[in-house]
C-alpha cells in the first residue's frame, strides 16, 4: 500500500524556490500567436467561376496498382524475416524447378509468379535444387547449380519484380 506524499515544509518549499529561480529551461515557453492577426494574413479565396454550358463531371484520379511501386530496400519487417527463419509460416504455393532445363525453369518460375499472384498468394517456396557441392573435383563436368545461379537475375528482371520482397 502507498502513502500520499508528505508535501515540502516551509524550509524545503523556500529552498526549492532558490533552485528553480536560477535554472532556465531547455525549451522555453513561446507566446502563443493571436489567432486574429493569423486570421487577418491569410487572403480570401478568390469567387468560383461561372461556366456556362454543360460541363462535365471531373474525371476520377486512377487508382494505383496494388503492388506497382517499388519496394525500399527488401520489404520484409524483422517480424516477418524472424518468422521465415524459423520455418513459422507456411507457404501459400510451391513452385518446383528442380530437374528442369534453363528455358523451362524459366518459364514455369514467371508462370508460377504470376499465377499464384492471381491467386492472391503472399508466400511462395521456391525449389530450384541441390547447391554446388564443395569438393571442385566432384563438380567438374556437372552442370549442378545452374538454374540457382540465374535465379536472382531471373526475379529482378521477372515483369513480378516489384511485389517480390525476399
Amino acid at each position: 500500500m502507498m502513502r500520499a506524499p508528505r508535501g515540502l515544509s516551509a524550509e524545503e518549499a523556500a529552498l526549492w524556490e532558490k533552485v528553480a529561480a536560477t535554472i532556465t529551461p531547455i525549451h522555453p515557453v513561446r507566446p502563443k500567436a493571436k489567432v486574429a492577426e493569423a486570421v487577418a494574413l491569410v487572403p480570401p479565396a478568390p469567387p468560383p467561376k461561372r461556366v456556362k454550358g454543360r460541363v462535365p463531371p471531373p474525371l476520377p484520379s486512377p487508382s494505383p496498382t496494388p503492388g506497382a511501386r517499388p519496394l525500399e530496400g527488401h520489404g520484409l519487417d524483422s517480424s516477418w524475416e524472424r518468422k521465415l527463419a524459423r520455418g513459422a509460416i507456411a507457404p501459400d504455393v510451391t513452385i518446383d524447378l528442380h530437374g528442369m532445363g534453363l528455358d523451362a525453369a524459366h518459364t514455369r518460375l514467371n508462370g508460377g509468379i504470376a499465377q499464384a499472384l492471381a491467386m492472391g498468394a503472399r508466400v511462395m517456396l521456391l525449389i530450384a535444387g541441390k547447391p554446388r557441392p564443395h569438393d571442385e573435383q566432384d563438380a567438374r563436368g556437372n552442370r549442378r547449380g545452374v538454374i540457382r545461379a540465374k535465379l536472382l537475375d531471373w526475379l529482378a528482371h521477372s515483369p513480378h519484380a516489384s511485389r517480390i520482397a525476399a
